[in-house]
């Protein structure tokens, strides 16, 4: 079942829109149309109480506060045109240099100060009534990007508390695209202040080792195999957190992007001892970016004025490496015209 509701207007005068989405078993999931953000995932625990698993902002004014504007934490929206970082705001095409506009020092964070995440969507039901479909133009130029781009972002909720999101984008100009979608989870509910008792599960064996700016190291993945990061048996966050490994200390936390195994199952298993609550999260991207909340101080506060603290919520966003246009070894995020850009990921709630 799907219902909408009306958020209010932007200082433009736009109107803003949640879509819900109803799989008629104890989940819900709340999608708005601006930024194209999941504002919410209501889902039971083990005993059937439902509770909010998704760290965020549910009114379009706590969004569009001034410190919130200000800190750009994401919540829930949709990254790009390049979702993570890209050094030195620019890239080469085919001999033709394109200079970006740098968000962060001198490099594009999250695809520019105005990026998919402040756009206006918008936004319809799928054709089959089962779930909806956000779009959004992107013009040649826009933040320094090449090509007029037209996006598809497709969001299902499919029986047995699986939300399916999709992105699709096209190009009249060759053009790098990375989009994502960046939600924070906390499966013990929203209102929980820590993180550290979930268990966590990556099938994979090495990552993107970054520098302080959180740009990739010159040279190979890190190989994860015995060190503090290797996550391909379920481990406690507040373990690994407490970890020595430099890519830790000198991030306060996770803030990594996991380079995806081959693997029969999920790429990534989230689970809450004490609710029951799961998650597990199967991508066609090549690897998910992990994210401990390490930058939230306590100065952003939500709708309840509760602050948002160190460590609270995890963010999982499925994506591309980060610094891909600079690395021919990675793998590729070029656009040419012809081609169909396409990211699907699904994220499978449940308890036990």
């Amino acid at each position: 079942m799907i219902s909408f509701e009306p958020m209010g207007r932007l200082p433009s005068r736009e109107a803003i829109t949640a879509a819900i989405l109803d799989d008629g078993a104890g989940t819900t999931c709340r999608i708005s149309n601006y930024g194209a953000t999941l504002t919410s995932v209501r889902t039971p625990d083990r005993d059937g109480g439902v509770d909010d698993v998704v760290v965020g902002l549910d009114s379009l004014a706590a969004m569009l506060a001034p410190a919130m504007q200000a800190a750009r934490p994401c919540f829930g929206t949709t990254i790009g045109r390049y979702a993570n970082r890209i050094a030195g705001a620019r890239f080469t095409i085919d001999g033709k240099k394109h200079r970006l506009i740098a968000n962060e020092g001198g490099n594009s964070l999250h695809g520019g100060p105005d990026g998919f995440d402040r756009r206006v969507w918008t936004l319809d039901m799928l054709a089959d009534g089962e779930g909806v479909r956000l779009t959004l133009d992107s013009p040649d130029g826009d933040q320094g990007f090449p090509g007029h781009v037209a996006l598809k972002a497709d969001f299902r909720l499919a029986g047995h508390g699986e939300l399916v999101v999709r992105y699709e984008a096209t190009t009249d100009q060759p053009t790098h695209i990375n989009i994502a979608l960046h939600p924070y989870f906390n499966l013990a509910g929203r209102r929980a202040r820590h993180i550290g008792p979930h268990l966590l599960h990556i099938a994979a064996s090495r990552l993107v080792a970054i520098d302080a700016a959180g740009l990739p190291l010159a040279g190979p993945l890190l190989p994860l195999a015995g060190t503090d990061l290797d996550l391909r048996s379920p481990r406690q966050i507040a373990e690994v957190l407490a970890g020595h490994h430099r890519q830790l200390v000198d991030h306060g936390g996770l803030n990594h992007c996991f380079v995806l195994d081959e693997s029969d199952g999920p790429a990534l298993r989230l689970e809450d001892p004490g609710s029951g609550r799961a998650l597990e999260m199967s991508t066609t991207a090549p690897g998910i970016q992990v994210y401990t909340a390490n930058a939230f101080d306590g100065s952003l506060r939500d709708e309840a004025w509760l602050p948002f603290k160190r460590h609270q919520a995890i963010a999982l966003e499925a994506q591309h490496w980060p610094g891909s246009p600079h690395r021919p070894d990675f793998p590729t995020t070029l656009l040419r015209p012809g081609d169909v850009y396409v990211s699907e990921t699904r994220f499978r709630f449940s308890a036990s």
